[in-house]
């Protein structure tokens, strides 16, 4: 009696273990198990499955500046502000009332004095706080208007990607509204029926900040205090321009900025979110005082 000789079986085809109805000779660099081309995920070595990747990722820790905020390859906050401030000249070149229902103005006062009710901070416009710090002179008041611009987006363009990049996108805006509101606070208390337009006082922020910086990193700040000392000479020189926005905005730079650059290690965050709040809470609690003080 025989018997038939035993028949070899065929080896298995792997198949994907996500989608079984693919064959495959893939496998994860890391897990071993089969995968597909939908399921390969480039890797230094070969390929690794989605959850591989994914449990990988978990495990690295996202880029920090030396400050804390996250690393900035582009400058996409002090491009978007450039932008804003282009966007609103050309809508003052387009509609006079722009700049008059936009710009700083604390209480609308006649030439004799009296206050006209409906206008101004005081009554309750206190967007103009922040929307006066991306409007400039218009350019069919002189030559100065132009140069209003110009001055304030070149150090915008200068100094802001410098800044973003070493503090993070989030403390960098931070900065920049909190110095320009600190500017135009400093405005309504010391002469709030004065009106005020411009982005010079975040900007002499950005100054501070920059000195501060520089001063923490130990690189030559010589250059940065003759641009302050300069701006500040102009400043207290010439008529027509609000001193009291571009000291308010330097205060406020510098106030922040060293926050910012000397918070310690293990409260970083900590220490920064909370010189935030507290600097914008003052500046609050001032205009609310004020407020109270001119409608009383």
């Amino acid at each position: 009696m025989s018997s038939d000789p035993p028949q070899a079986q065929a080896p298995r085809i792997p198949t994907c273990y996500r989608h079984p109805d693919r064959e495959t000779y893939v496998s994860c660099t890391r897990c071993d198990r089969p995968i597909c081309p939908d399921c390969m995920r480039d890797a230094a070595v070969g390929h690794q499955c989605p959850e591989c990747v994914r449990d990988g990722n978990r495990t690295v820790r996202e880029p920090r500046t030396v400050f804390g905020g996250r690393v900035a390859t582009r400058p996409i906050v002090t491009m978007t502000l450039i932008a804003i401030n282009v966007v609103a000249y050309i809508g003052e070149l387009a509609s006079p009332k722009f700049v008059a229902d936009f710009e700083m103005l604390g209480q609308l006062k006649t030439q004799f004095g009296q206050v006209i009710p409906g206008y101004g901070v005081a009554d309750g416009e206190w967007y103009r706080l922040i929307t006066a710090a991306f409007l400039h002179v218009p350019l069919n008041q002189g030559t100065f208007g132009i140069t209003h611009i110009l001055f304030n987006m070149w150090a915008l363009w200068v100094l802001g990607p410098q800044l973003e990049q070493v503090l993070g996108r989030a403390r960098f805006t931070v900065l920049y509204l909190l110095s320009a509101l600190g500017g135009n606070v400093l405005l309504f208390l010391v002469d709030p029926g004065q009106p005020a337009l411009g982005a010079s006082g975040a900007i002499f922020g950005l100054f501070a900040a920059f000195f501060v910086v520089g001063r923490r990193l130990g690189m030559d700040t010589r250059g940065i205090v003759f641009l302050i000392v300069i701006n500040l000479m102009f400043t207290f020189t010439f008529s027509g321009i609000s001193w009291e926005g571009h000291v308010g905005g330097l205060i406020i730079g510098a106030v922040l900025a060293t926050a910012f650059v000397y918070a310690p290690r293990n409260r970083q965050q900590a220490v920064q979110v909370a010189a935030s709040g507290i600097v914008a809470a003052v500046l609050v609690i001032l205009t609310v005082v004020q407020t109270t003080v001119l409608t009383a």
